[in-house]
């Protein structure tokens, strides 16, 4: 005998103790009141025979009963627990072996009343889920595969190119030049990778103190002075003085450089970068905005996914991971960032971040 054919048969002997209990209960307790009653009314022979053979009948009649209401039972088991258990279970083998398009149909009539259906519909949302992460990772791999693939292939070539004899001098320095882009363009996307696989396992936790987020942001705003003035890029500030939050200095540097290093790079030579920094409420609200290219609607409905870009050329050189980052940062820190563009006319970065009352600080 099987494991599971033992604990059927330990369950359907339970079953029938538990009704031979009760039926032991209840017609015991309804022949003593039958007795007594009769015995008050009517002159019974209660002689010590009689009564042994009402308890005999008494007895068999606990014992066929009880086997009716088991099998009773087992039948409305059958039918309404073990069906759709089954079922479900089906499901749960075919998403534990790979096929995350299993789904449950939901019951109808009776079978809705245990709340099967319940159970159904959190094993879809599940199922769900799982079928999208799959999808987002074979995505990602797909992604980091081929940005992985671009510079090394930059530098191989350009690496057996710088091999060639009597190569001239100007020649020498392009391709060494384009070695060193291509590894920094490497480094910085495994960088990135390892930045936001430790904040999506959050193995990074936010280390609050309150600081001045102005000055926070004009510090890192003057890293990018040698960018702007190279490509004379106008810069335009209206920070609200003395305002004041409480977060991680560190991650929101990264989303400050991040915002400011996508203006630059979007901001053809001539146009313009706009900072603003004000209190809305209870909350900082940082604006980043530039003359740029601009994205499309559809373009800024994927923008803070993992390796999208809306220039499909590579031309600027990124790796589709920065905004990426930052969504997460702020995510992290309890905040909200959206963005506002038009093609050809430029876009605005909008954060909001709860900030610290006078009386707090």
């Amino acid at each position: 005998m099987t494991d599971r054919s033992r604990r059927r048969l330990q369950v359907a002997v339970q079953r029938y103790v538990t009704f031979f209990l009760l039926m032991s209960f209840i017609v015991t307790c309804t022949m003593l009141v039958f007795i007594t009653l009769l015995s008050r009314s009517m002159q019974l022979d209660l002689s010590k025979e009689n009564v042994r053979t009402a308890a005999l009948l008494t007895f068999f009649n606990v014992i066929f009963l009880s086997a009716v209401c088991t099998v009773i039972d087992g039948i409305r088991r059958k039918i309404m627990v073990e069906r759709p258990v089954k079922r479900i279970i089906n499901a749960c083998e075919k998403l534990m072996n790979g096929e995350l398009s299993a789904r449950i149909e939901p019951f109808s009539g009776l079978y809705d009343a245990d709340g099967f259906n319940m159970i159904i519909e959190y094993f879809n949302k599940m199922a769900k889920e799982l079928s999208g992460l799959e999808t987002l990772r074979t995505d990602f791999i797909a992604n980091v595969s081929h940005e992985l693939k671009t510079p090394l292939a930059v530098m191989q070539n350009y690496g057996t190119m710088l091999q060639q004899p009597n190569l001239p001098e100007e020649k020498r320095l392009e391709y060494a030049k384009s070695v060193t882009e291509a590894s920094r363009r490497l480094a910085d996307l495994i960088t990135n990778i390892l930045k936001l696989n430790r904040l999506e396992n959050q193995q990074i936790f936010p280390e609050k103190q309150v600081y001045n987020l102005g000055e926070q942001l004009a510090e890192c705003l003057l890293n990018f002075e040698s960018t702007w003035e190279k490509k004379g890029i106008e810069i335009e500030t209206d920070i609200e003085e003395e305002v004041f939050v409480e977060s991680d200095a560190e991650l929101l540097t990264l989303v400050w450089n991040n915002l400011f290093s996508n203006a630059m790079k979007f901001t053809e030579s001539g146009g313009k970068v706009t900072l603003k920094l004000f209190s809305e409420s209870n909350f900082a609200v940082i604006r980043v905005s530039d003359t740029g290219c601009g994205i499309s609607p559809e373009t800024g409905a994927h923008i803070f996914e993992k390796f999208f870009q809306g220039d499909t050329s590579h031309a600027t050189q990124g790796n589709g991971l920065g905004l990426a980052l930052v969504k997460r940062v702020v995510d992290i820190v309890g905040g909200d960032i959206s963005v506002e563009s038009m093609v050809g006319e430029g876009s605005t970065f909008t954060v909001k971040i709860r900030r610290k009352l006078d009386g707090e600080i």
